[in-house]
Order: structure tokens, then C-alpha cells, then sequence
């Protein structure tokens, strides 16, 4: 199963909806190992190409590893030297304000400038135009003023110089006028930005909804990363434990070859159970469910899993207490609400074709979805820790936790609490 969802890098939504949030994350970290080595073949296919262009360029790129062999990564805010957020704020708006202060005041040099063209050119042309008319009249009076024209020249001369003058004594002193303008508007800027960014704090700290929103989000972002790293120290885990003890599945294939299975009678009733809550069980309406999915669900378990002696005790024709036939999540809460923590069963999916253990803690029930799709069993997502049986997992963990984070211990089970037991049909 796990295998060919791997292959296809698709899983089917009903499926996805029997795993657990453990499981879940370990589905997802075995795709994304998968994707990383599909990636890798594919590299491994193109290095030779790359090697070439490298050599006939001269070029190359190479990635800047940490401390862990891995690529170096760096995300801004979180490095030793990197500046606090507040101050990031500041600098910014500071440096906005500068901006929109710069374009304003050269919007201010601009009008300026056409102001002076505008006032200068023109007495600059009518002086122009007044030393040209005396110097025609004093030609036409044949030169005979040549000290005179001489004089006026030099006193034209004069009076641009001192136009001049004025022109640039009046552009020094608006410059000075702009660049304090400039100034003063870059502080209003400023603090007209600043204020605004108290106030959204002021908000933001006064909604005591979004705060707890924000808290929330926090605690969930921080427990999906404890639940992923935990399911991948869970993939670790079970791995060697798989190693150590050798659950491969040939152990499965060599047990049936010495155990050939056999058919037992239905248990007998474990213990009583009050008639009022029997009535009240056999009164409620099943759950519907499609008649073909059902049977072929019934034909399976017939054809494959009782061969692979699932449901019965180790070593014994008897079926286990913990077995339970194809009844819903729903009904195996109601079942597990009246016993202890740590109590549990193996129910077969209504959903899909293969096993779910059920199992009740201190923070709730959880549901853990069982891969039997080779001829082994192994909880879904870790594909090295695999047993011969139903009974062997059971039994495993007893001494061993499912998972790091949950601590479940498999330590009493739940057994049938009505007649005749949810799977007669099974076994008929």
C-alpha cells in the first residue's frame, strides 16, 4: 500500500482520512524523501551534461553547506547579527519619509527655477534690447558719442553683473528655504508614520481576539513541528527496532508453512452486560454502508486474512479478546468510553480494506491506521518494523510505545460487549 502510493505520489482522500496526525506526518516525510531521491536520479542523469558545459565554460556552482553537511540556510530576523524588527521598522519609515521629502522639495526647485527663468529673462532682454537701440543711435550719429556708448556699455556690463548677483544670492537663499522645508517635512513624515504604527500596535494589543487568535496559531504551529519531529524520530525508531528483531515479512511466509490455520468456533460471552444498555445497543440504527464495499470487505478478510490466522491469539485457535469485526470509529469510542486508559482494540476499516487500532489515552482516543497489504503487518507509513501477525504487534507493544509522543502502550483489552460478537459473520 505504502508502496504504491509512493509510486503514484497519490493517496486516496478516504484513506488519508484513517490516518492519525503521527501517521499523517510520516506519509509525508516518506514523499518528501522519495521526491528528494526521484530528484537526485534525475540530477545524477544530468550531471555528465553538466560536467561538460562546466568545463568548456569554466564555471561552476557550488552550495554553501552547514554545520550539518546540509545546504546552509538563512532566514532573515533569526541570524546573530541580524537587526530587531522595531528598528527594521524604523529605518524604513525613516527612510520613506527622507524619500517623499527629496521628491517634494524637488518639485519646490523646479517651480523655483521656471520663477527665476521667468523674472530675469525678461528684464535681461529689455536691457538687452535698450543697449542695442542706443548703440543704433549713437551709430547713427556717425560715432560721435564713442565715450559715451563706451560708458553705457560699461554700465550695462555692470548692472548684468549685479543682476547676476541677485540671481544667485536669490537661489542660494531659497535653497536654504527648501532643504529647511525639506527638513521639517521629512520630521513631520516621520512622526505622522510613527504615530500611525503606535496606533496599529494600540489596536493590535487592545483586540483581545486577535491576540488570542495569534496565541493559538503559535501553539498549533509549534505542535505540528513537535508532531513532525516526532514522527520522524518514530520512523528512526521502529526502523532499528525492526532491524534488531528481524519482523521481516518472511517471518510471515514461514509461519504459515508450519501453522496451517484453522477454523474456531465463536468465543464464548466474556461478561455480562445489562439488558437495558444491550436493548439500547441493539436499537440503534447502523451506520449506512455501500452493500458491495461491505461484502467485498467480508470476501477479503476470508480469502486472505484468515489464512494469515488474523483476529486469533498467538499460538491458539481462540480468537483474541481485542478483535473486533467491521464496526465504525464511533462505535469503537463507545466501546473503549467505559473502560481504562490504555485500553484497546483492532477493528477492521469500514472504509477501506485493512485494520485500524483503536486506542484509549489520558487526552483522548486515537486511531492508528494497520498496513496489511504485504503478507505482514506494520503501522502505516513505517515500512521496517513488520509482523508475522495480528498477535505479534499486539504483543510488541505491550513493551514498546507506538509512538514517542504518545507513550501508547497496548495494556488491556476491549472486548465484545454484546451477542452475538461483531464478527460471527466473519468466520461463518
Amino acid at each position: 500500500m505504502l508502496q504504491q502510493i509512493l509510486e503514484t505520489m497519490y493517496i486516496d482522500p478516504e484513506l488519508l482520512a484513517e490516518l492519525n496526525e503521527e501517521q499523517k506526518q510520516i506519509l509525508f516525510f516518506k514523499m518528501r524523501q522519495e521526491q528528494i531521491r526521484r530528484w537526485k536520479d534525475n540530477e545524477k542523469k544530468l550531471e555528465p551534461k553538466e560536467n561538460t558545459s562546466s568545463t568548456k565554460k569554466g564555471k561552476s556552482v557550488n552550495w554553501l553547506l552547514a554545520a550539518d553537511s546540509d545546504v546552509w540556510v538563512w532566514v532573515m530576523g533569526e541570524g546573530a547579527g541580524d537587526k530587531p524588527y522595531n528598528q527594521i521598522c524604523d529605518e524604513i519609515m525613516a527612510e520613506r519619509a527622507r524619500q517623499q521629502a527629496q521628491k517634494e522639495a524637488g518639485e519646490l526647485r523646479k517651480e523655483k527655477e521656471k520663477e527665476l527663468i521667468r523674472r530675469f529673462s525678461g528684464s535681461f532682454k529689455a536691457r538687452e534690447k535698450a543697449a542695442k537701440d542706443t548703440l543704433r543711435q549713437k551709430e547713427a550719429e556717425k560715432k560721435a558719442e564713442v565715450e559715451r556708448a563706451t560708458k553705457a556699455a560699461a554700465e550695462q556690463e555692470q548692472i548684468q553683473m549685479e543682476l547676476k548677483q541677485k540671481e544667485e544670492e536669490e537661489r542660494r537663499r531659497q535653497e536654504v528655504e527648501i532643504k529647511c522645508l525639506e527638513e521639517e517635512r521629512t520630521q513631520q513624515l516621520y512622526i505622522n508614520l510613527k504615530e500611525a504604527q503606535e496606533m496599529v500596535q494600540r489596536n493590535e494589543k487592545e483586540d483581545l481576539v486577535w491576540r488570542e487568535s495569534l496565541r493559538k496559531s503559535k501553539v498549533a504551529d509549534e505542535k505540528r513541528r513537535s508532531i513532525a519531529k516526532q514522527a520522524r524520530d518514530d520512523y528512526k525508531r521502529h526502523s532499528l527496532k525492526g532491524i534488531e528483531r528481524g519482523k521481516v515479512s518472511a517471518i510471515s511466509q514461514t509461519f504459515q508453512k508450519l501453522q496451517p490455520p484453522v477454523k474456531p468456533p465463536i468465543p464464548p460471552r466474556r461478561f455480562a452486560v445489562n439488558p437495558k444498555e444491550s436493548n439500547a445497543r441493539r436499537e440503534t440504527p447502523p451506520q449506512k454502508m455501500n452493500h458491495d464495499s461491505r461484502e467485498s470487505i467480508i470476501r477479503w478478510f476470508k480469502e486472505q486474512q484468515i489464512p494469515m490466522r488474523a483476529g486469533y491469539e498467538k499460538n491458539s485457535d481462540i480468537i483474541a479478546p481485542w478483535f473486533h469485526g467491521i464496526i465504525t470509529r464511533q462505535e469503537a469510542e463507545e466501546l473503549l468510553n467505559k473502560e481504562e486508559n490504555g485500553s484497546f482494540l483492532i477493528r477492521i476499516s469500514e472504509r477501506v480494506i485493512g485494520y485500524c487500532l483503536s486506542y484509549r489515552s489520558s487526552e483522548g482516543f486515537k486511531h492508528f491506521l494497520i498496513d496489511s497489504s504485504k503478507d505482514s503487518y506494520t503501522f502505516f507509513g513505517v515500512d521496517q518494523l513488520q509482523h508475522a501477525t495480528l498477535a505479534d504487534m499486539v504483543e510488541y507493544h505491550k513493551d514498546e510505545p507506538i509512538t514517542l509522543a504518545g507513550s501508547e502502550l497496548l495494556r488491556e483489552p476491549c472486548g465484545q460487549q454484546r451477542l452475538p460478537p461483531d464478527y460471527a459473520y466473519l468466520f461463518n
